[in-house]
């Protein structure tokens, strides 16, 4: 099921908030014995809410969520019943290695044999197995679980308790990814069992902005990029370039506007998730990007993976070689794929190097250091969208290539945009002009993209205050994304 939804907005969200907060009244007002009754309902209204929207677009995905989260909750039960330090470790990477078998075994199989099938000259059979939605996402959630239990950190978490935090479906299919001891303690605050006038603004408030930055901003790029990648070969090296900072605005405002609705939707739960973001395009160093960007993914990476290598621990070169390690599972975990794996492995190598130069590259004006670094993510972004190595080469070319610097019309009427007509239709003269040199929109979607992103605040850094002026331009937001749900499309990340 899609945030970006009428079945979503109209019916399934009103409904479980109502069921949820009748049974979290229930449990605030009855007596003390039927309290931890009427708290296990209202998660168990979780729960099933959740289950329904993952199974919303195939059921069969429901058994493996289900299945996981049974056979993480049976290892971690029995490592806290467990005394024996071996006996824990051994059942940590029982479950780890499950975890890890299916995520290969959804995600990587067909990648796998497909690789060995060229490298040996076999003729091994496909599976074309269909990607679970979120598994890399709840996944990695459970192995965190499941090395905090190993740590003696989840000793008091009931079943239900669990499988809330693991399925609840805000983060569900495309993060953030969530640690348990950010929103099971949640769970059982009793200041969040009730939603006041506050957290229901701003929520929406929230809600709204990510719906925009989803269905206004992100979809739009998308269809441009679409168009682009459709033939290479007709477009000229300038169309390509305007393509690559498209996608580089498409991937930013699609991931960051589902989180911000994953914040949102939360909210009006009274619960709130961890930032995913920190204006990632404002980075002056690669280094300083991946503290900006999915922040969730890089937090999991460097506590669950690049600490327990050694990290920074064991000296210059086993430190660059366990940065290394940490990006190229990066790449993986973000599809199966050699463009994944290039991708991460080059962000990799410039880590090294961002660490390596880092007093001369200090040195930098910070202008330049910013532009440097937006150009190189912006040029990587190319290889995680490319098909194939091959064409992702092919169009780093293309773009290098000055010898064309004419940009297809194509570019500028596929930003055109109807509702905007209409209104420069009652502009007069000069919405008559605007309407005619239509290049004015692609314009304006780069300096609105750009200016949000250098400019403006995140949510998280504002102190929310409800205003009538934040009421209106919710209002507004909200209608003007809902008009516009006949074109919308699938979260990228969906497919990571």
């Amino acid at each position: 099921m899609l945030f970006n939804s009428y079945y979503f907005l109209i019916y399934f969200l009103p409904i479980v908030l109502l069921i949820y907060y009748l049974a979290r009244h229930k449990a605030s007002v009855s007596k003390p014995e039927s309290k931890l009754l009427w708290h296990n309902i209202s998660l168990v209204v979780l729960i099933v809410a959740s289950f329904v929207f993952y199974a919303y677009d195939n059921v069969y995905y429901l058994a493996l969520l289900a299945g996981s989260i049974l056979i993480n909750w049976f290892i971690a039960h029995a490592m806290n019943s467990s005394k024996k330090e071996g006996s824990q470790r051994l059942l940590l990477i029982l479950g780890i290695l499950i975890d890890v078998g299916v995520i290969f075994y959804f995600k990587y199989y067909d990648f796998f044999i497909e690789n060995m099938n060229a490298l040996f000259k076999a003729d091994f059979n496909l599976r074309h197995i269909i990607l679970p939605l979120g598994i890399s996402f709840f996944t990695f959630q459970q192995i965190s679980y499941l090395v905090d239990t190993y740590r003696g950190e989840t000793k008091d978490y009931s079943f239900i308790e669990y499988a809330a935090f693991v399925s609840f479906f805000p983060q569900l299919v495309a993060g953030p990814i969530v640690l348990h001891s950010e929103l099971i303690p949640q769970y059982r605050d009793k200041d969040r069992w009730h939603l006041t006038a506050d957290r229901l603004a701003n929520g929406l408030y929230v809600l709204a902005m990510g719906m925009f930055k989803k269905v206004i901003i992100a979809d739009k790029f998308g269809q441009v990029v679409t168009w682009g990648w459709l033939d290479t070969a007709s477009r000229t090296g300038i169309d390509m370039l305007l393509i690559s900072i498209f996608y580089t605005f498409q991937l930013y405002f699609d991931f960051s506007g589902y989180c911000d609705m994953a914040i949102g939707i939360a909210k009006l739960f009274s619960l709130d998730l961890p930032v995913n973001f920190n204006s990632p395009y404002k980075a002056v160093s690669i280094n300083d990007f991946w503290k900006r960007w999915h922040m969730t993914l890089t937090r999991f990476l460097t506590n669950y993976i690049y600490i327990p290598l050694g990290g920074n621990r064991k000296g210059k070169v086993r430190t660059y070689i366990n940065i290394l390690l940490v990006f190229l599972i990066s790449g993986i975990w973000h599809g199966a794929n050699w463009t994944f794996i290039l991708w991460g492995v080059i962000h990799g190598i410039l880590q090294v190097i961002n660490r390596m130069c880092k007093k001369i590259w200090d040195k930098v004006p910070k202008a330049l250091a910013w532009l440097i670094t937006f150009f190189i993510v912006n040029l990587l972004w190319v290889m995680f969208y490319a098909p194939s190595v091959t064409d992702g080469v092919y169009v780093w070319r293309k773009i290098f290539d000055l010898n064309n610097m004419h940009i297809s019309e194509d570019i500028f009427t596929l930003f055109v945009m109807k509702e905007v007509n209409t209104v420069l239709a009652m502009l007069g003269p000069v919405g008559a002009f605007l309407t005619i040199h239509y290049q004015w929109y692609m314009i304006m979607y780069l300096v609105l993209s750009f200016v949000i992103c250098l400019c403006a605040k995140n949510l998280h850094e504002e102190k929310f205050k409800p205003t009538v002026g934040k009421a209106v331009l919710s209002a507004l937001l909200f209608i003007w994304a809902i008009i516009s749900f006949a074109g919308v499309s699938t979260f990228l990340y969906f497919n990571f």
